[in-house]
C-alpha cells in the first residue's frame, strides 16, 4: 500500500510538471492561451450555473458545469498546444519524420530512406494502406528523389500500392499538421501478414539510417551529409 501511494505521489508531480512545460512552450507561440482558457472555463461554467438557477438546482448543476468547464479547457489547450508545436516544427528538416513516429499503431516508419546534399529527404511508412513515401524539402528536387526511390522499390514490392506525399504549404502539398490525417484516410488494402512481408522485403534494400548516423527528429539546419553516404 505504501509503495502504491509513493508511486502515485511521484507520478502526479511528473504529470503536473509536464503540463506546466507544455503550457510554457505553447505560450511562447500563443500569447493569448491564458486568456482563451480562462474565457472558455468562465463561459462554460457560467452557462451551467445559469441553467442551474433556472431549474432550481444551482449547486448540483454548478458542480457538473465545473467538470465540463475543465474538460472544455483541456480540449482547447490540447488543440492549441498541438498547433503551437507544429508551428515550431514547420520548415525544419526532419519534422515530417517526427510526425511519422506518432502516426499510430499498424505503421512502421523508416526515416531518411533517401536524401541529397541539399537535405531534401524522403521518409517511408508501411501499413495496411501500403507504402507511403513522405518527402520534405524543395518540391522540384523531391520529384526526382521520389521517382528514384519508387524505381528502387519496384524491384521487390511492385505488387504493393505506393503513395507519395510532399510536405509543405504549396499546391499539391500536404501541411505538416495534416500529414497524419492524410495518411489515415488512405484505404486499407493489405492484411497484417502482407504488411510484415512488405517490411521484410524493404528492409533488405537497406536505407540511409543503417549506413550513417543521423539524429532522430528535426535535424540541425547546418548539418551536412558525410562523404561515403549513399546519395540520391
Amino acid at each position: 500500500m505504501a509503495r502504491k501511494e509513493s508511486a502515485a505521489e511521484t507520478a502526479n508531480p511528473g504529470r503536473l510538471k509536464q503540463i506546466a512545460l507544455t503550457y510554457k512552450m505553447t505560450r511562447r507561440a500563443d500569447k493569448k492561451i491564458g486568456l482563451v482558457l480562462a474565457a472558455v472555463g468562465i463561459v462554460t461554467l457560467g452557462v451551467f450555473l445559469a441553467i442551474g438557477f433556472l431549474i432550481g438546482h444551482p449547486i448540483y448543476v454548478g458542480i457538473f458545469g465545473l467538470l465540463i468547464a475543465l474538460l472544455a479547457m483541456a480540449i482547447v489547450f490540447g488543440r492549441r498546444a498541438e498547433r503551437a508545436a507544429f508551428g515550431q516544427m514547420e520548415g525544419q528538416p526532419g519534422a515530417a519524420a517526427a510526425v511519422l513516429d506518432n502516426v499510430g499503431r499498424g505503421w512502421t516508419t523508416t526515416p531518411a530512406v533517401a536524401m541529397n546534399r541539399n537535405q531534401d529527404v524522403v521518409h517511408r511508412a508501411v501499413g495496411k494502406a501500403g507504402i507511403v513515401l513522405v518527402a520534405e524539402g524543395n518540391p522540384n528536387r523531391l520529384k526526382t528523389l521520389l521517382a528514384a526511390e519508387k524505381k528502387r522499390m519496384a524491384r521487390i514490392v511492385a505488387d504493393v500500392p505506393v503513395h507519395d506525399i510532399i510536405v509543405g504549404t504549396g499546391e499539391d502539398q500536404v501541411d505538416l499538421k495534416k500529414l497524419r490525417t492524410t495518411m489515415l484516410k488512405y484505404p486499407r488494402v493489405l492484411t497484417g501478414p502482407q504488411v510484415t512481408a512488405t517490411n521484410d522485403r524493404l528492409r533488405a534494400l537497406g536505407d540511409l539510417m543503417s549506413n550513417m548516423p543521423l539524429p532522430k527528429g528535426p535535424m540541425p539546419k547546418g548539418m551536412r551529409m558525410p562523404r561515403g553516404g549513399r546519395m540520391r
